[in-house]
């Protein structure tokens, strides 16, 4: 029996991992924190370590004897640059520190990045692995630093770097704002062109990650695990109000709106404990026309296949949220 041990177990896509895992009779160790809400593991046979990526003893005592490291935790959203660099930056360098300490023969370390390391795509072609890194956030710019050390230990030991774009699926808590919006009747969108994104419902991205994780062809590589096809936002609003069964009213949010409004809810934000989700780094990334990538390598070299069409998808998403209660 494989064993794994991921880190980020609790989060939406960590727990669609921990799922599709133990599909596959996978031995699964759990990092959490004493703090972390444990809903989406409750019940399932996994078992919990306590602590932290910075603590040795922790460390030791989940990645002895694992097959395969899968490490999906990091910080998305924070007030300080320092908050995103530890919790991405340095919780990496400690990981990997452990790992080639403790378990170097281990047969995949699997790394989750993000397309935001480099950025979009700025003449409507979608990127692939070969794109320079081009990050538009602090967010982006922490996960580049924590590709490159990850790249370091690529001649050490078998690592694979996966990259994932916009992210959806029951349990997400991001582009649930979306759906609430289109419950409500109305249809957002940002500026007045037509903008494309890449869009994956998240259980098949975490296939992806186990792909990557069991191929042999797979190490010191880098893949974008993304849908097929491109979107626009306004196929995909027109779609998800017929699923909603819904008239929505299409609200057109131009792009010095959405910066102004960026750069006051910064300024005020920053007398609030909290980070805000909308700054004006995010703002730079909400108006960008293309955030769209290629799979061809994970196709070919990965064997990659989306199990969800978009509609399937959102269908799929659109009743996890009725029988959670999140929509009405």
């Amino acid at each position: 029996m494989a064993k794994a041990f991921v880190t980020g177990a609790t989060g939406f896509i960590g727990s669609h991992l921990v799922d599709e895992l133990l599909k596959k009779n996978y031995e699964i160790k759990c990092l959490i924190r004493r703090s972390s809400n444990t809903k989406w593991l409750k019940g399932k046979p996994v078992e919990f370590i306590e602590g932290d990526l910075f603590t040795d003893e922790v460390l030791k005592k989940g990645l002895s004897n694992a097959d395969y490291i899968y490490h999906v935790g990091g910080v998305t959203f924070a007030k300080k640059k320092e908050e995103f660099y530890r919790g991405n930056v340095d919780a990496t360098k400690s990981l990997l520190e452990a790992c080639y300490k403790y378990n170097p023969g281990i047969r995949k370390f699997v790394h989750v990045s993000s397309q935001a390391a480099v950025g979009p795509s700025f003449d409507g072609k979608p990127i692939d692995e070969t794109r320079e890194y081009f990050p538009l956030t602090t967010y982006g710019r922490s996960k580049v630093e924590a590709e490159k050390i990850v790249k370091g230990y690529f001649d050490k030991m078998k690592c694979t770097i996966v990259r994932p774009p916009a992210v959806y699926g029951p349990r997400d808590y991001a582009i649930f704002e979306y759906f609430k919006s289109m419950n409500r009747g109305l249809q957002p969108l940002i500026g007045f062109d037509n903008k494309l994104v890449s869009l994956i419902h998240g259980v098949d991205l975490v296939k992806g990650f186990i792909l990557a994780g069991e191929s042999e062809k797979s190490a010191s590589n880098i893949y974008f695990i993304s849908s097929e096809q491109f979107y626009n936002w306004r196929d995909v609003g027109e779609m998800t109000g017929r699923l909603l069964g819904k008239k929505t009213f299409r609200v057109i949010v131009p792009h010095f709106a959405v910066k102004t409004t960026a750069f006051f809810a910064q300024v005020f934000g920053f007398f609030s404990p909290k980070p805000v989700v909308l700054n004006i780094e995010k703002s730079r990334e909400l108006t960008q026309r293309y955030w769209i990538c290629s799979i061809e390598k994970a196709q070919r070299e990965l064997g990659f296949k989306e199990s969800f069409t978009l509609e399937e998808g959102f269908k799929d998403t659109i009743e996890w949220y009725r029988k959670e209660g999140w929509l009405k």
